[in-house]
């Protein structure tokens, strides 16, 4: 179930927005000031947070960009009553993913949420390019992986899923979920497709690919990156 974080300090529009996305399958949040919504982003690691830009202890952009700094992965949209381009351009400068603008209608915001969900390489976890993990280097940006000194080439497809498992480390992620993300609704691949690519990176990471520490297999329900 994916989580989304509202911060906002307009009660009625906060708990509207929250019952809304919760009859939408979402587990939903909800922080009134800054500071208490930057404590959320950390403790319960969203992957949408829906910021607005006006709040009574700190301005948005400020929580948009700590929130960035704990928790590279979460998608932020942010929300204003404002219109001008320079209040979009800067928030999208500190890391904000979209912006609307107030009024809005909820079936759009709820579209902008499920493409935030979707977009990237692979849905969350697009700003990270490299990661370390023992003696294996994985640089999403130039799709290779460095296992013991050597170098091996990953497939665009193959960094997608990395990038996704890493992004959700120590979290259980299903082949379905892996197939929503990385191919989206429009394509078909079954779970098969999942498992083989698994098995082709773990012959590039794992020192043993079969006995995976990296990428392990959550019997009856997918994967889970450890690293």
């Amino acid at each position: 179930m994916d989580r989304i974080l509202i911060i906002e300090d307009e009660r009625r529009l906060a708990v509207s927005l929250e019952d809304f996305f919760r009859t939408q399958g979402y587990e939903v949040f909800r922080a009134g000031t800054g500071g208490e919504g930057i404590r959320l982003a950390a403790e319960k690691a969203p992957q949408i947070v829906i910021l607005d830009i006006m709040l009574p202890d700190m301005s948005g952009y400020d929580v948009c960009r700590k929130i960035k700094e704990k928790t590279a992965a979460a998608r932020i949209l942010m929300l204003s009553a404002k219109g001008e381009e320079m209040d979009k351009v800067l928030g999208l400068e500190l890391g904000a993913d979209d912006y609307m603008t107030k009024p809005f209608g909820v079936r759009e915001l709820l579209a902008r949420v499920r493409a935030l969900g979707r977009r990237g390489d692979a849905g969350d976890g697009a700003e990270i390019e490299r990661y370390v993990a023992g003696d294996v280097t994985i640089d999403l940006k130039s799709y290779q992986v460095v296992r013991g000194g050597e170098a091996v080439t990953c497939t665009s497809m193959e960094t997608k899923i990395l990038r996704y498992l890493i992004a959700h480390r120590n979290e259980v992620v299903t082949r379905e979920k892996l197939l929503d993300e990385i191919w989206g609704y429009d394509v078909f691949p079954t779970t098969r497709t999942v498992d083989t690519l698994i098995m082709k990176l773990r012959k590039k990471i794992e020192a043993d690919p079969s006995a995976p520490r990296l990428i392990q297999t959550v019997y009856g329900a997918g994967y889970k990156f450890t690293g």
